[in-house]
């Protein structure tokens, strides 16, 4: 039973670095469902370098930070592939340049770059591929579970995380003059990904959320694919300029009897 309704869709996904990539079991879990998947990934290196990860599977190269080649990606996957049903905008960047600063140091040149790689990416892809999607289309970028909580170890990636979500509502009602497409985030809680790996002090931070989170086991990535798959879905055509939590229930837990205890001792 095709409960998803996603056989036969188009779903182009952005993002796929590696096997450990959200947006690699995004897309697995799709084809899974019966959509074909066009991949959209950084630059000719990584398509080297994913070759026997997407080998048989039409894989295109953009880089984001040069708008006109997210403008050229749009018209040729359009032209072979249109109408397209969906977008998966898996991209983000930090520039930690000089190492993790305290916020209020970051530089502007710093800040303006991850803001245009993490956030305005996402409106530029929906802007040059607004011709090639159908009229129902789905749109789900990725996000963080708070952009309220201040991990100092995250540096400036939640305001900007904010930005991203804060663009949904205003993409929605844009496309809304002309469409039924849908705009949606998911936001998991800390995965076990290569990206991460590099974030200064990270894994004490996803060791210490496996003891938060109830079921004392971290979030896994195909959980947040799962959901991301359900919004790219016609089943979730009411739902839209949302972002969905993915945490395991970690925000409704931050006093745990055990730590409180833990912490005591």
């Amino acid at each position: 039973m095709d409960f998803l309704q996603l056989s036969g869709k188009k779903i182009v996904v952005f993002g796929v670095a590696n096997k450990k990539s959200v947006a690699w079991h995004v897309a697995q879990t799709l084809e899974e469902a019966g959509a074909q998947v066009i991949f959209v990934v950084r630059s000719p290196a990584r398509r080297e370098s994913t070759g026997k990860l997407l080998a048989g599977k039409p894989v295109f190269v953009c880089d984001v930070e040069f708008e006109e080649q997210i403008e050229a990606v749009a018209r040729e996957i359009g032209e072979q592939f249109g109408p397209i049903d969906g977008l998966v905008h898996s991209i983000a960047f930090a520039d930690y340049e000089g190492g993790m600063k305290p916020f209020h140091e970051t530089g502007r040149k710093q800040f303006l770059r991850t803001v245009e790689i993490s956030c305005y990416s996402l409106l530029a892809i929906c802007r040059y591929f607004q011709d090639h999607l159908s009229r129902t289309a789905s749109v789900v970028t990725i996000s963080i579970s708070t952009t309220r909580m201040a991990s100092e170890n995250y540096g400036f990636m939640a305001p900007v995380k904010a930005a991203l979500e804060s663009s949904l509502a205003f993409l929605a009602k844009s496309f809304s003059r002309f469409s039924e497409v849908r705009f949606n985030a998911v936001g998991p809680g800390l995965l076990k990904t290569s990206a991460s790996a590099g974030i200064p002090g990270y894994v004490d931070a996803y060791l210490y959320a496996e003891k938060v989170i109830p079921r004392k086991r971290a979030v896994e990535t195909q959980e947040a694919a799962n959901v991301v798959a359900f919004l790219l879905s016609p089943r979730s055509s009411g739902i839209t300029a949302q972002t969905i939590v993915v945490d395991a229930g970690m925000e409704i837990n931050y006093f745990d009897q055990e730590l409180i205890d833990a912490h005591k001792n």
